[in-house]
């Protein structure tokens, strides 16, 4: 498993990495060039989710039917290219198209979706949280070395490493990523908007990643120009900052996952990172002093780091093998949609609205979202049945689909095998046997 799924991570880690590594001082670099603002400012640093919101659920669909890995190459491709174009800016609307030109590679379900592809049904939730964690490691990894590399060698250099960090993953996915097996189904094969609107879970899922991804990117707003402009940081002791902060969010990390996936408790640890938010924003804006600002900092990534592991695989959990790419694709278009909305109003409204009233609409937020996710149920107790075609009839196969036991079945035809995932606490494996000799 490791072997398959550690290039797919390496790919979305690299490419986040590029993503990362600007955060923690855009805001601060945008705001000195020319014909800047900080509404401007709010649309470059969200400005790369709008048109990953707008290409997420096409490059998902277009990998379900044309394949991932020429998908995640043309992606790749386009996220290079902004990186170029954003290095070579002198003003505030060149940096904003290549930031629409970074979004534009939208591959973060689609490498997702391969490995739901090619992982055992089984295994595929530590797949998934080795991904989270390769994300979350990018996270700090960007948060330490953002701040320390512009301030010795200026913040364009930091977009030329996002450019070749974009194609390292195009030689890791011709040589080293596996094409997904042959998946054959014979019923329900069509990708549903409607199914997915009925399905609570999913739309609760969508809403708290269109709420995290929104508070983090406003966030990221906020920290760098308050500990410059409020408490006279200079801009080469943001690190320090977060450091310690990242620090924190790794050593919870792995608790929560572990948590959240062997022990089935994803409601949880969820509704936990974001009692953290609402934490970290009293801190970071009904405190008049640097020391708790930068607790509420910490507080913060301690609750990012809390959901970033487990939030895709849990979604891929409600989600049906056929339309995962498509799923997947609108789950991280509602998260940059929040990038972009939490960017929009970050500039809007930091100059005209104090932080101490901001974060007090944002701890009403928290409070809604967290009686939402806290109503969730975790997902059911799913099995997988790995059954070879030669071992039973393929004609009792679409008789399934009128058992309520049964969730799904496909054929896999590369491995010559049937998957049939089952309620385990409705319907048992010897059961499942029986109905297909």
């Amino acid at each position: 498993m490791f072997k398959t799924v550690l290039p797919l991570s390496s790919i979305i880690g690299l490419r986040f990495l590029g993503l990362f590594l600007v955060l923690p001082v855009i805001s601060i670099y945008a705001l000195d060039l020319k014909g800047s603002d900080t509404l401007l400012v709010g649309i470059v640093i969200g400005g790369y989710a709008l048109t990953q919101m707008i290409f997420q659920v096409p490059f998902g669909i277009m990998s379900d039917k044309l394949g991932r890995k020429g998908t995640i190459i043309t992606g790749l491709l386009l996220f290079c290219i902004g990186s170029v174009v954003c290095a070579l800016s002198h003003d505030i609307f060149s940096l904003m198209l290549g930031r629409f030109l970074q979004g534009a590679g939208a591959i973060g379900a689609v490498v997702t979706a391969t490995i739901s592809d090619v992982v055992k049904e089984n295994e595929r939730g530590k797949a998934m949280s080795l991904m989270g964690g390769t994300i979350a490691i990018s996270f700090a990894i960007s948060m330490i070395a953002g701040p320390i590399v512009s301030a010795y060698f200026g913040i364009a250099s930091l977009f030329w490493i996002t450019a070749v960090a974009a194609l390292i993953p195009i030689y890791v996915t011709v040589k080293w990523i596996p094409d997904p097996p042959k998946i054959h189904h014979t019923y329900n094969t069509k990708f549903k908007v409607s199914r997915i609107l009925k399905d609570v879970s999913i739309l609760k899922m969508m809403l708290n990643n269109f709420l995290q991804k929104g508070l983090m990117t406003f966030a990221f707003m906020i920290i760098p120009i308050t500990l410059t402009t409020t408490y006279h940081w200079e801009f080469s002791e943001l690190w320090k900052v977060y450091m310690p902060a990242m620090v924190g969010g790794l050593i919870v990390m792995g608790p929560a996952s572990i948590i959240a996936e062997k022990y089935g408790r994803f409601r949880e640890v969820l509704v936990l990172g974001i009692i953290c938010f609402g934490v970290a924003y009293f801190f970071m804006g009904k405190t008049a002093t640097a020391g708790l600002f930068v607790t509420g900092v910490a507080i913060f990534f301690i609750g990012a780091n809390m959901h970033e592991p487990i939030m895709q695989s849990l979604t891929s959990k409600f989600a049906k093998v056929y339309e995962r790419g498509a799923v997947l694709g609108v789950f991280n278009s509602c998260g940059y949609l929040g990038t972009f909305i939490g960017g929009i109003l970050g500039g809007a409204f930091l100059e005209k609205i104090n932080l101490n009233q901001i974060s007090t609409a944002i701890l009403v937020i928290v409070v809604i979202w967290a009686i939402l996710i806290a109503t969730m149920p975790n997902p059911a107790k799913k099995r997988a049945a790995y059954l070879k075609l030669s071992d039973i009839s393929r004609d009792k196969l679409s008789k399934l689909a009128n058992n309520n036991a049964i969730d799904e079945w496909y054929i896999n035809e590369t491995e010559a095998i049937a998957v049939v995932k089952y309620s385990a606490d409705k319907i048992k494996l010897e059961e499942v046997k029986n109905l297909l000799k």
